[in-house]
């Protein structure tokens, strides 16, 4: 998902959590895909949004279609591999909008590579992007969140967290990570009402295109190896995070929400018995 495709899902976004309206939410890696599908749900949630990115033009592009859709958006784009930029953006929230209820931290460095071709570099980058960052957000976005307001952190993880492909590192194992502050820090923060879940993804493809027959041909092939035979859309993962960030949700703090359409669930392949 892109800016541009914006309008056409938006009005198809259902509204569903009343409680959520005119609320505070920051989201990182927002300016397209997952997290973007994110943001969009939110904001037709009526909530009002913070958005990270680190490209500033897609950060301003993405800001402005959901203004125009109607959302109260302020973009700010920058570095989360930099501690100072991490608080930035929660300073930001209280600033513009004079509170947080809501951090989603979506945004991550999603390269793999093989174990002899993997570099000490991205694993350092990964360690600030993929892991540091959410925990140093998580425990700023702690500071100000109210006791009394139901606020929560909803952390990004992957499929990947918990099973192995290849190639996977260190893209899995920072997840995984990932995971387990999760669970840390919802055991910590519960004592003040905030709840911390994840959600991990499946297959979720985000620069196809869909008048390609090439891209049509491919996403069909992998398809058959998910039990509800399609892939995921950014909007499913909105809906997740809409969902736990509700008050339908009030009483769950710790958990991984899977939204992988069956993927990880298979001991094999829907048409590849073992």
């Amino acid at each position: 998902m892109r800016a541009h495709d914006l309008a056409t899902v938006f009005d198809h976004l259902p509204a569903r959590y009343p409680e959520l309206r005119g609320r505070v939410a920051l989201v990182t890696g927002a300016s397209r895909g997952i997290g973007l599908g994110i943001a969009a749900r939110l904001a037709r949630e009526g909530m009002k949004l913070v958005l990270s990115g680190l490209d500033a033009i897609e950060v301003t592009e993405a800001s402005t279609v959901l203004r125009e859709l109607g959302a109260d958006v302020t973009g700010v784009a920058g570095d989360l591999s930099e501690a100072a930029f991490c608080r930035q953006l929660v300073d930001v929230a209280l600033e513009t909008f004079g509170g947080l209820h809501l951090l989603v931290n979506n945004a991550a460095d999603i390269r793999r590579a093989r174990v002899r071709e993997l570099p000490p570099e991205l694993i350092d980058s990964q360690w600030l992007i993929n892991a540091r960052a959410p925990l140093l957000l998580s425990l700023r976005a702690a500071e100000v969140m109210q006791s009394d307001s139901d606020s929560s952190i909803v952390n990004i993880s992957s499929v990947g967290a918990g099973r192995s492909q290849l190639p996977g590192l260190p893209y899995g194992m920072m997840k995984g990570a990932v995971e387990a502050m999760t669970r840390n820090l919802a055991m910590d923060l519960g004592e003040h009402g905030i709840r911390v879940n994840a959600v991990a993804p499946g297959w979720t493809p985000m620069n196809l295109d869909p008048n390609s027959a090439a891209d049509s041909d491919y996403v069909r092939d992998v398809a058959r190896y998910i039990s509800l035979n399609k892939p995921g859309r950014p909007q499913d993962i909105g809906a997740a995070v809409a969902f736990l960030a509700s008050t339908d949700a009030s009483y769950i703090t710790g958990h991984v929400l899977v939204v992988d359409g069956g993927l990880s669930m298979q001991l094999h392949p829907p048409d590849q018995p073992i």
